[in-house]
């Protein structure tokens, strides 16, 4: 098998001719577009993240703008791209650069992996695209490609099958020309050492590829093992009034933390005394609309939403911190959960009904 310094040429030459050039955070390079791009791509692909990221680079297009602007609009920015933890995370970081560190990124592993939501791969990418520094990445294009490569068998996940990942990713990256390199593996692993049919053809690297003489590019790296996702359940309560479409702002952790959303019970039943107890009034007319399943990583979510008309709120609706009527039509910058941002669409756009309903739901009275 080649050496390290072979894999790292031919990756490179590769990369020169074949490689992208022209994604949006491979411009003006600095360490916070750097970070920016690194936290959005995180389980998430390419083509989705471009348009989140060069919408949130007009909006926050330093760390201190960042740093300044509120949760709620840092929210509505990544608003579709899942894993809200992230942006939080962002929000707090640039804080603590700006606070502690006079708005400069520190430029060593610990430094950068003291801030929120920087981890070991992260800080390294920060450091090897931004400041030329030499540092090994591992992320999940990364740990494909080297896996691959080398036969190494079991999940990533595990401790020890880690520790060999990361052993090989500090022996392949080269001493030069880092950080062309580690975009290199990012993106052999992006666009040709894909999960689904690898393109081996066209891999500079297959000629000593032990998944690729053993035939065996569908088994490595092994998967997580298999859990069944439990089901939750939930009612989602679509409160109009005069006002507009009732909103809440959930716990700043935990599900959609820091986001807003619709008010939620656990059964239809329980609708009419949640709006008597939070908003003095009852329910003019209900309609159940058809249930549908939001996917999480570690769960299934299975979502109801119920559409309640209410007259005459009082005015103590107004004065509770975190609860709003939001009028869809003003599609005002909250951070909105991904399937709440569905509903008000629905709302905005079909005229107060949204498609799928199926009858008028006889409240408990």
């Amino acid at each position: 098998m080649s050496g390290a310094g072979d894999f790292g040429a031919r990756l490179l030459a590769w990369f020169d001719r074949h490689g992208r050039h022209d994604l949006p955070w491979q411009q003006e390079i600095n360490p916070y577009r750097v970070w920016i791009s690194e936290i959005m791509l995180q389980q998430t692909q390419v083509a989705t993240v471009i348009p989140y990221y060069q919408r949130f680079m007009a909006r926050f297009p330093d760390v201190t703008s960042l740093a300044r602007a509120p949760i709620d609009e840092v929210l509505h920015h990544w608003s579709g791209l899942g894993y809200y933890a992230r942006a939080r995370n962002l929000h707090r970081a640039a804080r603590q650069v700006v606070e502690r560190h006079q708005g400069r990124f520190p430029e060593t592993p610990d430094g950068l992996e003291a801030l929120p939501g920087i981890g070991r791969s992260t800080a390294a990418a920060i450091l090897s695209i931004a400041c030329g520094q030499r540092h090994a990445i591992l992320d999940g294009n990364v740990k494909r490609v080297l896996a691959r490569h080398q036969g190494v068998e079991g999940w990533p996940g595990t401790t020890a099958v880690s520790r060999r990942l990361w052993a090989l990713a500090e022996t392949m990256t080269p001493a030069a020309r880092v950080a062309d390199y580690t975009q290199a593996i990012m993106d052999l692993g992006a666009t040709v050492c894909t999960r689904g049919r690898p393109a081996c053809g066209a891999c500079p690297v297959a000629s000593d590829c032990v998944a690729h003489a053993g035939g065996c590019q569908s088994l490595l790296p092994s998967p997580r093992p298999r859990r069944e996702q439990p089901l939750r359940t939930t009612v989602m309560l679509i409160i109009r009034s005069p006002e507009g479409v009732l909103l809440e702002q959930r716990p700043p952790t935990g599900l959609w933390g820091g986001l807003w959303g619709f008010p939620e019970v656990s059964s239809s039943h329980e609708a009419e005394s949640w709006c008597l107890h939070h908003l003095g009034t009852g329910v003019c007319k209900g309609r159940s609309l058809e249930p549908f399943v939001h996917v999480f990583t570690h769960f299934r979510l299975h979502i109801t939403p119920l559409r309640l008309w209410v007259k005459d709120p009082t005015a103590s609706v107004m004065e509770a911190p975190g609860r709003v009527w939001y009028k869809p039509e003003a599609r005002s910058e909250l951070g909105l959960a991904a399937p709440v941002a569905r509903l008000l669409d629905h709302i905005a756009h079909e005229d107060g009904e949204i498609n799928g309903s199926h009858g008028e739901l006889r409240l408990p009275g």
